[in-house]
């Protein structure tokens, strides 16, 4: 700014070059706002913004992640008789997907490879509708873009491959990850150590933390040094398998290699500890976080109330909780979804329904799993009415309900004897293209069997097998039960009709 404050004290107008020069370098430091106090500048002395300009206002835009003001500007040039190019479009479809609009960013994207189109698609724009498939969960989409993308003739580079392996990779789909990797080698790459981390990531999600380790071993064997990320990815392949030990076993090696442990590596380990049931080395990792400074964030209190609660330590997650509080770390739906459900299955009822009011209280958004916990929680205590609302809340709120939210509904219907409730939820599942599964069916089977409706347990019975619904020990019973009734009804009208 001062540049140009000379330039003009000395009578010499900045020009269009000089100005972008001066918007780029200020967008480029993520300062936005200086950034955009230049481009009026330059509007007030007469100078119009070009292409360049937009562009480059909008990459401020999004340096400093400031991703709605970015598409208010972009419909703000739309309005002008600049049109957009290949880079505008690009730094929009980064902005949506940023802001999670991901059927506007794949509009502009079919828009841009239209025959007629002035802009069409880059290796850029290519690779981020990779990595919004990958977002998505439409990791076959993602082979596909890359496939159209080598159709166009236009040739992957290392970012492009690394995000399709990593797509793989973070669906635990480790043949696919090995196959791109063999293909990044084949034309002439080297991979790094994001690469070989990807690769990682892919074993550890595919259940096959050895595999991870040897991919380790290989890397330092290829003089590509492990970071922090690739140390974490192996605490992860070991953890997420319940191998609590040989994780804690690289958290050591990590520190022997002289890299130190984030709030990742912390995270990691509480989550394997709640799985592996080990309460012991809960307390373990929280000291070892406090010894070496490293705060708990929101994901790292989320990780070890869940491991809590998994074990059974409920008075010891609800003073986490306090802590958390206290120390004004931010409780989000992560936090209440585990001390609800958590709540739940260690019959805290009361409790759960107190972090209700503390959710509501905080105006977080309800998830699937609250719901499904607090219909759980009403309908062990007998208040069918309160399940039966937060059922229809749920629906209303947008969140479709699940097999785990009907099944809780069934069980409030079994529970007030409710049989012919029951069996409309039942329908209403079938209605939803939703598959029940053993609980359902045998919620469903109680409630008919506790109503005196033998003939329509059988009828179930026989659902079951025609979907393939697996008769466990406790539909069985209902069965024989159901039987029984038939037994004892029969015997009733023999005695009337002797």
């Amino acid at each position: 700014m001062n540049i140009m404050e000379d330039m003009l004290s000395a009578a010499i107008p900045p020009s269009r070059s000089t100005y972008n020069n001066l918007i780029n370098a200020c967008g480029s430091s993520g300062n936005w706002r200086e950034a955009l106090k230049v481009c009026k500048k330059m509007t007030e002395n007469g100078v119009g913004p070009d292409l360049v300009t937009h562009n480059i206002v909008l990459s401020a835009y999004k340096s400093g992640a400031q991703y709605s003001k970015a598409l208010s500007y972009f419909e703000l040039m739309k309005g002008t008789h600049i049109r957009p190019d290949t880079t505008t479009l690009n730094i929009v479809i980064n902005c949506l997907v940023k802001l999670g609009q991901y059927g506007k960013a794949m509009d502009i994207f079919n828009s841009m490879r239209d025959e007629r189109a002035d802009s069409r698609p880059d290796i850029v724009i290519f690779t981020s509708i990779i990595h919004l498939y990958s977002v998505c969960g439409q990791i076959e989409n993602c082979k596909a873009v890359f496939s159209a993308m080598l159709a166009e003739g236009i040739q992957p580079n290392i970012v492009s491959y690394n995000t399709l392996m990593a797509a793989y990779a973070s669906h635990g789909m480790s043949k696919e990850a090995v196959a791109v990797f063999d293909q990044i080698k084949q034309n002439g790459f080297r991979p790094d150590v994001v690469f070989y981390t990807s690769l990682l990531n892919a074993y550890g999600r595919s259940q096959l933390p050895e595999k991870a380790r040897e991919i380790f071993d290989m890397m330092k064997r290829k003089n590509v040094k492990p970071n922090l990320v690739s140390y974490n990815a192996l605490i992860d392949a070991y953890g997420s398998n319940g191998l609590l030990a040989e994780a804690v076993e690289v958290l050591r090696q990590m520190e022997q290699e002289g890299i130190k442990p984030n709030i990742v590596s912390i995270c990691t380990l509480l989550a394997a500890c709640g799985r592996c049931r080990q309460k012991v080395n809960i307390d373990a990792v929280l000291s070892a976080a406090e010894l070496r400074c490293i705060k708990l964030n929101t994901v790292a209190y989320n990780s070890a109330i869940g491991s809590y609660m998994n074990v059974g330590e409920f008075e010891k997650a609800i003073a986490l909780y306090k802590s958390m509080r206290k120390r004004k770390v931010l409780a989000d739906s992560v936090t209440y979804t585990v001390l609800i459900s958590g709540s739940y299955k260690l019959s805290r009822y009361s409790e759960a329904l107190g972090f209700l009011d503390d959710m509501v209280g905080l105006k977080i958004p309800l998830t699937k799993e609250v719901y499904s916990s607090l219909i759980c929680v009403y309908s062990k205590q007998g208040q069918v009415a309160e399940a039966e609302s937060m059922f229809n809340m749920m629906k209303v709120s947008g969140c479709c309900p699940d097999v785990v939210a009907y099944t809780a509904m069934l069980h409030a219907y079994n529970s007030a004897e409710n049989w012919a409730k029951a069996s409309a939820i039942f329908l209403e599942i079938e209605e939803n293209g939703i598959q029940p599964d053993s609980i359902a069916c045998c919620a469903l089977l109680r409630a008919f069997n506790k109503g005196g409706q033998p003939s329509k347990v059988l009828v179930l019975a026989k659902y079951m097998r025609e979907k393939a619904i697996p008769l466990n020990d406790a539909v069985f019973f209902e069965m024989v039960s159901a039987c029984s009734i038939f037994l004892i009804c029969l015997g009733r009208v023999e005695r009337l009709n002797p």
